[in-house]
């Protein structure tokens, strides 16, 4: 008996089973205007017929730039009605970065969106590519090229019987936000989305309800692989709302009104979490009003709820390792943060969030259900096995034959596993780095020292060719309010207390509080804020060497 190789996409069921469940949640002030699932789909039905009277080849790339919203969404489902493929793109890109991926990416029409540099990007858009543009938001770029959204999803007719992809086709083309280099792009089957539904059809560490009591709230860019799977596809896959950010300015607003079911952050944005409440609270006052039974259970009740997460079934860090130090204070004020390990190239899926975790420090669990893991043993290297994986990199043979070899995925993550086969990332193969005295730092597992201090914002250990590793940090506005001196007492003080655990060749030399915070803007975060370590070298490393030489202990740039 052959096997049905159709993906079930089952937008198609929940469009009708939730037709009047409001779906899209988009904020304007204090006002949320809401479309249903059915308005969604009807949406997107035209739009689809639209996409397709416009002459595209088979398998057209339809490439898509904005900020995360409504039409984000619609935009894509619309793409996989009319048989297309997607390449979304960071909304933050250069003209000269998206003119070099729109022609690399074979992109035959574009959608634009939610973005504030129009003037800066239409002239690296090719001439004769269609564009159609999102209706223009409030301190946003109005888009004068193209078919206007209304206008043109008004002009069709819904597509009454959209295509059905088979499990082989290709999903979409993600360019990886570029880390260490190029950005690379990731070609991803439906198959691979596909298996992604294990994890919440299984284990479900997300605390997803299948009966559609889910409520997302979506603001890191739905262009990356955590954001799209585990914000709009498991809400395609089991139905709920997903519920956008209006503005950076209104984040805090936005989150508390939504008190989202599930929430997804990177450890920066649970940086600013953490740094917001010890501006309201000394470290010793809140230790010890949470000392006091009655009044610990008031305190972390108004702490969750305030920060928006009062019905958050789970709370999930990703796309950069977090620091057990910062889980550790979450978890005494009643927040458990469960660490997701994944990336591009498997769909962000590689080992279970696993309950017991707490009993391992450290650990990112153990291999998710489908999942194989093992270690290079001539670098450490964490290798990966399983259906979520890559078909490759696109137009790219010889990285993808370096990164898939013989069906392990080689991630670039460095780690070990224990005897009972959970997971520990050190750090990154390209990151470590070595010292005038022949050894090599791990810079992930001496920065786990100090994520326990909400003075710091940004940290990165560094000291290329350096006698001794370094540690440069941004302040947080905790750590501005510091008196200098007292500040300087602190740290020396702090830094020998660590540095006396440590072997002679990883003790820090020097703390360097740097002037300027790391910026997409500026080129030293990548746009789901990790830490561009060649950057940083190529900006500070004239300096290392001389910082490390200075007698004080503590410099400011």
């Amino acid at each position: 008996m052959k096997t049905n190789d159709n993906f079930n996409f089952k937008f198609y069921e929940l469009e009708k089973n939730l037709s009047d469940k409001p779906f899209l949640r988009q904020p304007f002030g204090d006002n949320w205007e809401e479309y249903t699932w059915e308005q969604t789909g009807q949406m997107a039905r035209k739009l689809a017929t639209g996409l397709k009277s416009l002459g595209l080849k088979e398998n057209a790339h339809i490439g898509l730039i904005s900020k995360n919203c409504r039409e984000w969404v619609i935009s894509d489902l619309a793409i996989i009605m009319a048989g297309y493929i997607s390449v979304p793109f960071f909304a933050t890109l250069t003209g000269k970065e998206l003119g070099n991926l729109l022609d690399f990416g074979d992109v035959d029409a574009l959608f634009v969106g939610k973005i504030e540099h129009w003037d800066e990007i239409k002239s690296f858009i090719p001439k004769e590519m269609p564009i159609i543009s999102f209706p223009a938001y409030n301190e946003h770029s109005f888009v004068d090229r193209g078919y206007s959204w209304d206008d043109f999803i008004n002009s069709h007719q819904a597509l009454e019987t959209p295509h059905v992809p088979k499990m082989s086709d290709t999903w979409t083309i993600i360019f990886t936000s570029g880390t260490t280099g190029t950005p690379k792009g990731v070609v991803l089957s439906y198959r691979a989305n596909n298996g992604t539904k294990v994890i919440s059809e299984n284990t479900n560490p997300l605390k997803i309800d299948h009966n559609g009591n889910n409520h997302f709230f979506s603001y890191l860019p739905m262009n990356h692989i955590a954001e799209r799977i585990v914000v709009e596809y498991t809400a395609f896959n089991y139905g709920g709302t997903i519920s956008f950010v209006e503005s950076i300015d209104t984040f805090g607003d936005n989150l508390n009104s939504v008190q989202p079911t599930v929430f997804f952050a990177v450890p920066r944005i649970w940086t600013k979490f953490q740094t917001g409440i010890l501006s309201k609270f000394s470290q010793k006052k809140l230790n010890t009003l949470l000392s006091i039974p009655l009044v610990s259970s008031i305190i972390k009740k108004a702490l969750i709820k305030k920060l928006g997460l009062s019905r958050a079934r789970a709370k999930v860090s990703g796309a950069a390792p977090m620091l057990t130090s910062q889980r550790e204070w979450y978890r005494k004020i009643g927040i458990n943060i469960i660490n997701g390990y994944g990336m591009t190239e498997n769909c962000a899926i590689s080992n279970q969030l696993a309950d017991d975790i707490w009993d391992r420090p450290g650990s990112v669990g153990i291999p998710q259900e489908g999942v194989s893991i093992k270690i290079n043993p001539k670098n450490g290297e964490i290798l990966m096995k399983g259906i979520f994986l890559m078909e490759g990199y696109y137009k790219d043979p010889k990285t993808t034959n370096e990164t898939l070899i013989n069906g392990w995925l080689h991630t670039g993550d460095q780690g070990h596993v224990d005897n009972d086969g959970f997971l520990y990332i050190t750090g990154r193969v390209k990151d470590l780095f070595k010292t005038s005295k022949g050894k090599y730092i791990e810079p992930l597992l001496l920065e786990d020292y100090f994520g326990k201090y909400s003075e710091f914002e940004q940290i990165c250990i560094a000291g290329l060719g350096n006698p001794q590793p370094i540690l440069l940090v941004v302040l947080s506005d905790v750590g501005k309010s510091i008196d200098k001196d007292e500040f300087e007492n602190k740290f020396k003080e702090d830094l020998k207390k660590i540095n006396s655990g440590l072997e002679g060749y990883k003790k820090i030399s020097t703390i360097i509080v740097v002037k300027d915070s790391w910026t997409v803007d500026n080129g030293l975060v990548t746009p789901t804020l990790k830490v561009k370590r060649p950057m940083i070298d190529k900006k500070y490393g004239e300096h290392y060497l001389k910082w490390d030489e200075n007698p004080s202990s503590v410099i400011w740039e």
